[in-house]
């Protein structure tokens, strides 16, 4: 059986449970992004109104010390609080202090420097080191002096960064929270289809008493219920038809054995008939011997789909069934290979079916195929297989499903001695009781091979 690879559409429960993580991470983005603005725009406030604030006080102290004058300018920087991590720098006189930069003057920007001894008040945040720095300067026109004051602000962007961390791990987790909810979600929600899904293998598969459980939800008692009324109905057509079909084959039965009589009675004095009459007579028995068969298919069929035909499973050796079934029929001389891991191989059957089964395949292979060439029993993991090869000229890949439908006619018969095609259809319906498979393939050989798969029960 051929096996295509490729992309597949995602299911209904996996594309909610994507959409439901996906919104979580968004929104919960959204909501760290919002959260960090917040805490930044009020950090950086607090931090540099607590630097001003800093600031003008130093100003302050350095204005009322330098006012008396004869004062070493280096040493009462260096005694300012608040400048740790930073610096303070003053212009005095034209003269240019600092308390720890080698040139305080140059790391100020030019256009600070300007409008502060300008007589003005400003503040600029710069990059000193690598790290980010705010400057504050002020003014001193009593003592004309003015007074700058730098202070580092690299705690405000490690406080920054960890906040930033502790939101995304936090959008994170939300989002696999969310995931997680939108997998028990799309799982609550994809349940009733599961089973729909689920009763309607069952129903295809003839297992016609299947329903589905009453439902809870207002939104899917609708879908129950219609899916139960529909089966419910299926169920009583199918009765009905396998009734009919039952009774009709029950009615011929009767004509069929007074007519297999009357030609019994005709073959005893086929000598005595002309040529013309002996010709009529085998034409008779061709089709009273198709006629008997049609009745006995559409009996059988008709009580696997009423279900009055309950399997009847036994321990069977299958090699020995096989070889049995191919010298009861019309080929008795046809080869059957059995792989050595297939010898002796016991299983849990239903004999008359899986003889009836291989008889139509062997039948077909005779009727269609030009006559079985070779019957081959092998084992795989957990299966074994049975395969049928005919000298025929195959089957094509549009004909290979549509052979097992009931009433099928094989391409290579001939109307009106082809059978009723029913054979194959009884072939289907005799494996899936034992829950396997049966397919048409190419044979290696040329012609059809038509392969049964039957699962191995434990004994």
């Amino acid at each position: 059986m051929t096996v295509t690879v490729g992309w597949r559409f995602p299911s209904l429960q996996a594309r909610l449970t994507a959409v439901l993580a996906l919104g979580a991470l968004l929104l919960s983005l959204a909501l760290a992004l919002i959260a960090y603005g917040f805490s930044r725009s009020y950090l950086q406030g607090q931090r540099i109104a607590s630097a001003e604030r800093q600031a003008y006080l130093n100003a302050r102290l350095v204005r009322d010390q330098l006012r008396p004058g004869n004062v070493y300018v280096t040493d009462l920087l260096t005694g300012l609080p608040g400048s740790s991590g930073g610096a303070a720098v003053v212009e005095h006189q034209g003269r240019w202090y600092a308390s720890t930069l080698a040139d305080g003057r140059d790391v100020l920007p030019a256009a600070l420097r300007l409008r502060v001894l300008a007589g003005s008040p400003a503040r600029q945040i710069l990059i000193v080191g690598g790290a980010p720095h705010l400057a504050v300067g002020i003014p001193l026109p009593e003592v004309d002096a003015a007074y700058f004051d730098i202070s580092d602000l690299s705690e405000l962007n490690r406080t920054l960064h960890d906040i930033a961390l502790a939101l995304t791990l936090a959008a994170l987790a939300t989002a696999v929270a969310g995931a997680l909810i939108g997998r028990l979600a799309a799982q609550r929600l994809t349940r009733p289809l599961r089973r729909v899904a689920q009763a309607s293998v069952n129903l295809a598969n003839g297992d016609l008493d299947t329903r589905l459980p009453p439902a809870r939800d207002r939104e899917i008692v609708a879908l129950v219920d219609s899916f139960n009324e529909m089966a419910g109905a299926l169920q009583r057509r199918i009765e009905r038809d396998a009734r009919f079909a039952a009774d009709v084959s029950h009615e011929l039965r009767s004509p069929l054995t007074t007519l297999a009589a009357t030609l019994s009675v005709l073959n005893m004095r086929r000598d005595a008939l002309p040529d013309r009459g002996r010709q009529a007579l085998g034409l008779l028995n061709e089709e009273m011997h198709r006629f008997q068969r049609l009745v006995q298919d559409l009996l059988e069929i008709s009580r696997a789909d009423g279900g009055s035909d309950r399997p009847q499973f036994e321990l069977v050796r299958l090699d020995e069934l096989v070889v049995r079934v191919c010298q009861d029929s019309s080929t008795p001389n046809l080869t059957v290979s059995v792989d050595d891991a297939a010898r002796q191989t016991v299983m849990l059957l239903d004999k008359r079916r899986m003889e009836r089964a291989l008889a139509n395949l062997l039948d077909n292979a005779v009727r269609h195929g030009g006559g079985p060439t070779a019957v081959h029993i092998s084992v795989e993991p957990g299966a074994a297989c049975i395969a049928v090869d005919d000298a025929g000229a195959g089957i094509g890949l549009p004909d290979r499903e549509r052979v097992f439908e009931r009433f099928a006619r094989g391409p290579g018969g001939r109307t009106g001695t082809e059978g009723a095609g029913l054979g194959l259809a009884l072939v289907r319906e005799h494996v899936r009781v034992h829950g396997g498979a049966v397919w048409v393939e190419d044979s290696p050989a040329g012609g059809a091979r038509f392969v049964i798969r039957l699962p191995v029960r434990s004994v």
